[in-house]
């Protein structure tokens, strides 16, 4: 292998996009990228509890048929021979997903969902399947079934949830990015947690074929990754119809990439001071800060309001607690006790909340978008909010096990994140500039099928806040 690239691999942990030309270019191999990376996954799992099952000799030897695939020019996806690992929900043709639980599929897979066939018709390989909460349905990285995942800055702190996994091995340099999911915060809390990107496209954009259901009118695919290329790489493989998924947006994919240079000067970014002084004062300071940046870049900040804020959180909750309990309603009444304490309370709420109201909302859906564009984004392009409303906590502190405090804890949680997963909108998280302490994050949120947008001003951003590799401070 070239040694300025060996050197390159073990500091500087890069893009998946830098590693597919590498190994296109013959600087480096499928097998030693994979080796590497199964290195770290391994060093990572010890600090954060990542690592759901790592499959080292199934990754290998995919490493090695990449490799003689592509000395005979067979092999020219745009990501053939690259490392990945993904939260453990979605099928894999064969295998059995965890879900992060005790109860699972009684069967292996009959097919790969749709965004890990997609991968693998890139080039991709799965080196490991990846930490989540039980059942995706928790924000903060607890699993009282299999563990709690810890924070590759500080091993005290929360990784976010539910995609907490990915988050922390992307973050710790281990893989450039793996898929996630978001249904009330899932891939921007971790995002912001581990201090890395994640983009939740707008509800449709991406299939769920063979994605473990939460909440199946919320639930979006997407992907947490260190550089905002990578995003773009992915969502520009994963976008797109499926016959599988009639949900799935049939709208043309954007070249994503050839607009991440696109100019941003004069973009209107609007703040709403009122929302965000909701906010800890720690975390309104960040929201300026990276205001700032983004007014230094070119962009024109303006002023915004969401003013239903409340009432969307009120109907995202309508619409998502009796969604998950109808998934979980026949487990609930045959194997209660296989449920970790605060999913399970979580999932009873639901059988509560008449069908009556679940309907209003679902209808209410339309209204309220077409309401928030009018009157929000009358003039602004992107609007601006915190993911996180109060600093990094501890596991500790959020270790929430059941009972009636687990909705108001959570909901605190996701209090930036939640409503919008009840719009659909497109939304990149950005990490805040560290400063020396633990990290955290904004949301920059788009109008739908805005996602070259966001992906463009994070290529511009992360040019002033480049990305870092998570080590305890």
């Amino acid at each position: 292998m070239n040694q300025p690239m060996n050197q390159a691999m073990n500091d500087a942990a890069p893009s998946a996009r830098t590693l597919a030309r590498a190994i296109a270019e013959g600087k480096l191999s499928s097998l030693e990228a994979t080796t590497t990376a199964i290195e770290r996954l391994r060093a990572a799992h010890e600090l954060t509890h990542c690592i759901i099952a790592l499959e080292a000799e199934e990754a290998l030897a995919a490493a090695r048929a990449a490799d003689a695939a592509i000395a005979q020019g067979k092999a020219n996806g745009p990501l053939a021979g690259v490392p990945l690992a993904h939260k453990d929900m979605f099928d894999r043709k064969g295998k059995i997903a965890s879900w992060g639980a005790q109860i699972r599929a009684d069967r292996p897979a009959a097919e790969d969902a749709t965004v890990i066939a997609r991968f693998k018709a890139a080039g991709a390989l799965q080196i490991a399947t990846l930490h989540l909460a039980e059942f995706a349905y928790g924000p903060t990285g607890h699993n009282y079934v299999l563990g709690h995942a810890r924070n590759p800055w500080d091993p005290t702190r929360i990784t976010g949830g539910s995609s907490a996994g990915t988050a922390a091995a992307v973050a710790y340099g281990a893989i450039p990015a793996g898929l996630g999911s978001d249904t009330g915060g899932s891939l921007r809390v971790p995002a912001a947690c581990c201090g890395i990107v994640s983009l939740k496209p707008t509800w449709s954009r991406v299939s769920r074929a063979g994605a473990m259901p939460l909440a199946p009118q919320l639930d979006t695919i997407g992907v947490l990754a260190r550089h905002v290329e990578d995003l773009a790489l992915a969502l520009g493989l994963l976008a797109g119809p499926d016959p599988r998924d009639p949900s799935a947006a049939g709208l043309p994919v954007p070249d994503y990439l050839g607009r991440l240079h696109d100019p941003i000067a004069g973009i209107r970014v609007g703040v709403d001071t009122v929302l965000v002084g909701e906010a800890h004062p720690q975390v309104q300071r960040m929201v300026e800060t990276v205001a700032g940046i983004l007014t230094r870049l070119g962009l024109e900040r303006a002023d915004c309001r969401f003013a239903d804020w409340q009432t969307l959180d009120h109907l995202v909750q309508l619409v998502q607690l009796p969604d998950a309990s109808a998934a979980h309603a026949a487990f609930l009444r045959t194997r209660p006790g296989d449920y970790g304490p605060q999913v399970r309370a979580r999932a009873e709420v639901g059988h509560f909340i008449a069908a009556v109201d679940h309907l209003t909302a679902l209808r209410a859906r339309g209204i309220f978008l077409e309401r928030t564009l009018r009157e929000t984004f009358r003039n602004i392009d992107i609007a601006m909010l915190p993911i996180l409303a109060d600093p990094l906590a501890t596991i500790a502190e959020l270790d929430v096990r059941g009972g009636a405090e687990v909705q108001a804890a959570m909901g605190r949680v996701v209090k930036f994140t939640r409503p919008v997963n009840y719009l659909g909108l497109p939304t990149l998280t950005l990490p805040v500039p560290r400063e020396g302490g633990l990290p955290n994050g904004v949301q920059l949120i788009g109008r739908p099928f805005a996602e070259a947008q966001l992906l463009t001003i994070g290529q511009a951003y992360q040019r002033e806040v480049p990305p870092e590799i998570a080590r305890p401070l």
